[in-house]
């Protein structure tokens, strides 16, 4: 038991060098590894705004069976979204309400084995673009020289390079989790075929050791009979 769970501390520290700056308010996406503790429910909040998009995506890596239960409610305090022991789901609220969304995950079915989960929230936000409106262009005097150049179609190109490196990086952190849990797992089973190969050796070396005894016990008493 404590080697296993110095592994699962060994996983969180190198899954929490995710972005630990929680994009807990309004204004940033969030990305979090954290441990769910057995029989236990842990609630996570994000506040958006309204007419928004919301996309809530979360994976179980490590922890018996790798499944959690799941529930998002929404402001207004409708359940959105309920999941019995899954290990893996997306879901996508499309449009989203003023207010803090409530994130549950629930492993109280679970007496014993605490589970280790990831999760990430994704909100693309309609109403102001990816760096902070177009304010910040407005006062920015056009040169003379660069009248041929839009600063609108600029500022539409730069906001979707960013969009595609952001949905990379995003990408990129699901696949590391990934990677993770089936590390997880690959230890975990080398763990239980090293114990049971182990069990089965001592089985064997114990019926040899035994057949041997008994067999010799055998020959003795057969020879003290000739006698």
């Amino acid at each position: 038991m404590m080697n296993v769970s110095g592994e699962r501390c060994l996983l969180a520290c190198l899954i929490l060098t995710v972005d630990l700056t929680l994009g807990l308010g309004p204004n940033k996406d969030m990305e979090f590894t954290f441990l769910l503790s057995a029989a236990t429910t842990d609630c996570f909040y994000q506040t958006t705004a309204r007419n928004d998009t919301l996309e809530v995506e979360y994976q179980v890596i490590a922890g018996s069976g790798l499944d959690v239960g799941f529930v998002l409610i929404s402001p207004s305090g409708y359940r959105l979204v309920s999941d019995f022991r899954r290990s893996e789901a997306i879901h996508m609220v499309d449009p989203t309400e003023d207010g803090d969304y409530r994130l549950c995950f629930d492993n109280s079915f679970s007496k014993l084995s605490e589970k280790m989960v990831f999760f990430q929230v994704i909100l693309n936000r309609l109403s102001s673009s990816t760096y902070g409106g177009q304010n910040e262009w407005e006062g920015v005097a056009m040169p003379e020289s660069l009248v041929e150049y839009q600063l609108e179609d600029i500022r539409v190109t730069l906001d979707s390079v960013h969009q595609h490196l952001e949905r990379s990086r995003q990408i990129l952190t699901v696949l590391r989790t990934l990677e993770a849990r089936d590390r997880y797992l690959l230890e975990d089973n080398l763990w239980r075929v090293s114990f049971w190969s182990c069990l089965n050796m001592f089985v064997m070396l114990t019926v040899a050791v035994t057949q041997i005894y008994t067999l010799r016990r055998l020959f003795d008493g057969g020879r003290r009979v000739c006698t």
